[in-house]
């Protein structure tokens, strides 16, 4: 009795400790202070190791910096190299388990028993009997293997490893993404970069025009009405000059942030002279065709889950067989009645879930559902990747034309632009009419600018359905020069349509999933 209570004592003080401790956690909100110092370690951390940029940022260096530096691209990065690491730990569930114990007992009493008489039921007349010592340690070394989990493990790895695939073609299709935005933002931060002191310049102009039309109303120099609508189509002329300055001021600030630059620094770009190609065109549709299918990162990522979706099904068809399991290993106790102190043991055991056959048709219709819906997705895709390919090429084919075009019409309106400021110094034209021209040159330098982005962002997109990227350096020790070169050399051989200078894709996807097999 008195033991019994002892340990009810003991039970109650350590249920009272531990809630104890589990009433005292209470939400713990981060300090402005420690707030502050991650931020600036976040900040420390992004720009280390980045080259700082010496004079003006050149169209296959913003590409390079974008690879090498952004910051969404290293996430990308680092989900391929979880799912490598997640891989190489699964494939140590495919071995034998091998189990140490060691562990310690003792009681506060002796373990005393007596025997009872099988045929009469009557205890036993002879004294009790201990057979089991009050303290003992005891150890053991278990080495077990099970056929089923075996099973499991293997075709779990093959699924881990067609995972690692699946990741590396989402930091394909980043990539890709990366690009079209890291080309579009730079020829955007190009247009602001050549308008912004025309804009100003005319804005200016169009102040002092105002300034003149408002002295000449006050002093009653001309027809009030002449005067309100000279100044009405003035203020138009500046609306439209604000609204280019406010679409252009981001610019530089989008580009920088891809490219993983200060946000505060001035950058200057480096226009590129060379034209657009139009190799593409050029370029047979079958020939695109058979491209997209091998490259393209979305339609290969959907032939990967169909291959998970297959393994999925062998891994339920295991469920539905029998577990072979084999155990062996040495055994030690300290106890001091044990005649055999050191012993092994060795088992083997066959198990069966006799109602598992109950849910076997249940398993294979839902197995063989997924590898249906995985194949349907796959031919899904492919239709629209395939439509992509022929969108995207037609997109570039229209944005050609469209950049053509503005090219013309920026051409005529700059030479308006120009005969109208001469002749405005000749004062034989209003300022009106300048700014009013010099605006429209301006309108028409911007759609030009714009059509030639939009003509960049479509080319973007045809090479992404075409699962086409520059064919980078690897290694942590590439510097932004070679990265800068290998960019550029691609770019080169996009413009010239080169399919046969692509790099393969399998020997990277082989290095990276070697249980895929």
């Amino acid at each position: 009795m008195f033991a019994s209570s002892k340990f009810a004592l003991s039970s109650g003080l350590v249920a009272a400790m531990l809630l104890s401790g589990c009433a005292s956690l209470v939400p713990q909100p981060l300090t402005p202070a420690e707030i502050t110092a991650t931020g600036a370690a976040d900040r420390a951390a992004m720009q280390r190791d980045v080259e700082p940029l010496q004079g003006m940022l050149t169209l296959e260096e913003a590409l390079a910096r974008a690879v090498q530096y952004n910051l969404d691209r290293r996430t990308r990065m680092l989900d391929e190299a979880l799912a490598q690491g997640q891989l190489e730990a699964g494939q140590y569930d495919m071995l034998p388990r091998l189990m140490a114990n060691a562990g310690y007992r003792h009681r506060d009493e002796e373990l005393i028993t007596r025997s009872r008489n099988f045929k009469t039921g009557v205890l036993s007349p002879s004294d009790p009997f201990v057979s089991t010592a009050r303290s003992a340690w005891s150890t053991d070394l278990s080495f077990t293997w099970s056929l089923l989990d075996f099973g499991q493990s293997y075709y779990a790895t093959k699924q881990n490893a067609d995972r690692v695939l699946i990741a590396k073609e989402r930091k394909r299709k980043a990539l890709h993404i990366l690009m079209q935005d890291v080309r579009t933002a730079f020829w955007r931060a190009a247009s602001a970069q050549k308008l912004a002191a025309e804009v100003r310049a005319t804005l200016s102009q169009a102040a002092e025009a105002l300034d003149d039309s408002r002295k000449a109303e006050a002093e009653r120099l001309r027809n009030p009405l002449d005067a309100l609508r000279y100044q009405r189509q003035l203020l138009e002329n500046v609306r439209l000059l604000e609204a280019i300055d406010q679409e252009l001021s981001t610019a530089r600030i989008e580009l920088a942030s891809l490219v993983n630059l200060p946000l505060a620094r001035d950058i200057r770009v480096a226009e590129p002279t060379q034209p657009l190609s139009r190799r593409w065109l050029d370029t047979p549709v079958e020939q695109m065709e058979e491209l997209a299918i091998a490259r393209n990162a979305d339609l290969r990522e959907s032939f990967y889950n169909a291959r998970i979706a297959a393994d999925e099904t062998r891994r339920a068809m295991l469920k539905l067989f029998p577990g072979l399991s084999f155990s062996w290993g040495p055994h030690h106790s300290t106890d001091e009645y044990l005649i055999n102190q050191t012993w092994r043991e060795t088992g083997l055991q066959l198990s069966f879930n006799l109602l598992g056959v109950l849910s076997a048709p249940a398993q294979m219709r839902m197995a063989d559902a997924g590898v249906a819906v995985a194949n349907h997705r796959r031919m899904a895709m492919q239709m629209a990747v395939l439509t992509q390919v022929y969108v995207a090429r037609q997109q570039y084919a229209n944005a050609l034309a469209q950049f053509e075009r503005s090219d013309t019409i920026w051409k005529v309106d700059a030479d308006i632009a120009s005969h109208v400021a001469r002749r405005e110094q000749a004062q034989t034209q209003t300022k009106l009419d300048r700014v009013s021209n010099q605006t429209a040159a301006i309108l028409s330098q911007l759609r030009r600018y714009q059509a030639l982005a939009q003509a960049h962002a479509a080319a973007g997109r045809l090479q992404a359905s075409l699962g086409m990227e520059p064919a980078l350096e690897q290694g942590p020790q590439v510097s932004l020069a070679q990265m800068t070169q290998s960019v550029s050399t691609s770019l080169k051989q996009w413009d010239e349509a080169e399919l046969t200078a692509l790099p393969s894709l399998e020997p990277a996807a082989l290095d990276s999933a070697p249980a895929a097999k």
